[in-house]
């Protein structure tokens, strides 16, 4: 049977023996930073899932807008149709009723497709909008788990200093992180 060994970093080492010391200044600090670490995980969570939603928003646009390039494509060969059904019509000899009739289908044709590119790049429009209203979200989370990692370096220097100003600095970062990570929530 063998056994296995698990390496703590001094700061994982101070919080252990904090916690079962008796010390009760660093009993706080290790709940804290405890609770300070599950509060960053869900915002790093939040922040990840924002982001992956503005990717994919995205992407739907950029579908989107080569859907409608699409049709601005076939809309410009149905008018180099028109113009060659114009042309025709000039010219001696042809069957001006047959191409009369062509460039009134083009025409016809023509603004069906005019109106679904239209829509398609009105789409794509509303995708990117919501791609752009996802990352801002996203940078608030972002912002909101960086301020719960500070305000656990900050627990981690009061421990190890013993200093309690930088306590209140701490709890002072983490509120500022919960602040911004709640004006995430509340899209803000």
């Amino acid at each position: 049977m063998s056994e296995g060994f698990h390496v703590h970093g001094p700061h994982d080492h101070e919080l252990e023996h904090a916690a079962h010391g008796g010390d009760d200044f660093s009993s706080k600090i290790a709940v804290m930073t405890a609770i300070m670490a599950t509060v960053g995980a869900l915002f790093g969570f939040q922040g990840g899932d924002t982001q992956n939603q503005a990717a994919m928003y995205k992407n739907n646009a950029a579908i989107k807008k080569t859907e409608a390039s699409n049709q601005w494509n076939y809309y410009q060969a149905k008018s180099n149709k028109q113009n060659l059904s114009e042309l025709a019509i000039t010219l001696p000899g042809s069957d001006t009723a047959k191409y009369k009739a062509e460039v009134e289908r083009y025409k016809q044709e023509k603004e069906g497709i005019k109106k679904d590119a239209e829509k398609l790049e009105a789409t794509s429009l509303e995708w990117d909008k919501k791609s752009d209203e996802a990352m801002h979200v996203h940078h608030r989370w972002a912002l909101a788990t960086t301020a719960e990692q500070i305000a656990i370096s900050l627990a981690a220097i009061t421990l190890l200093t013993r200093k309690k100003w930088l306590l209140f600095g701490a709890y002072g970062v983490a509120a500022i992180g919960a602040g911004v990570g709640m004006m995430a929530y509340l899209h803000i």
